[in-house]
């Protein structure tokens, strides 16, 4: 059993040219909590990477490396082929990911190739799946195919309170 928060929220972040946007507040506490500072002060690390199968970024605490570490040698040991060679791409698609600090507010700068990969642009829409965020870039988000159309419609509406229009 393990005493790890459940990443559950979502929300819209207002980009800036830097690519600096803030994680909404439920989420943020989440990151907290399941990686505190050592000093106890507010804001942490996050890491953020490009997301294994979708144009978007993935963002948790450094904590869950040992979990994902762990699940991904399970899935390579799986997919092993008969002559014992592992399938070295189920690491390489998960191991994108930079550490990056965020402040008391939850501000932290997206770092730069997976920001491009992702096509974020003046907007982040942060969705909490359990086991850690997704950031999309809203419009890309409503054009996925495979996703579910509840959250298209979350970040249609969060857009729609900014008065844009997808």
């Amino acid at each position: 059993m393990s005493d790890r928060g459940w990443y559950q929220g979502d929300g819209i972040g207002l980009v800036d040219d830097k690519g600096r946007v803030s994680i909404p507040a439920a989420l943020r506490q989440t990151l907290s909590a399941n990686y505190p500072k050592a000093n106890g002060k507010d804001g942490g690390t996050v890491i953020v990477g490009a997301h294994q199968k979708h144009r978007c970024l993935v963002a948790y605490d450094p904590a869950y490396l040992d979990i994902l570490a762990a699940q991904l040698d399970s899935r390579e040991a799986a997919h092993t082929a008969e002559d014992g060679e592992r399938d070295y791409n189920i690491k390489r698609r998960a191991a994108m990911g930079e550490a990056v600090p965020f402040d008391g507010s939850g501000r932290f700068i997206m770092p730069a190739f997976p920001r491009f990969h992702a096509g974020i642009g003046a907007h982040a829409f942060f969705y909490g799946v359990l086991d850690y965020i997704e950031i999309w870039d809203p419009k890309t988000l409503i054009e996925t195919s495979d996703y579910p159309d509840v959250v298209k419609s979350m970040a249609k509406f969060y857009m729609a309170e900014r008065g844009v229009t997808l």
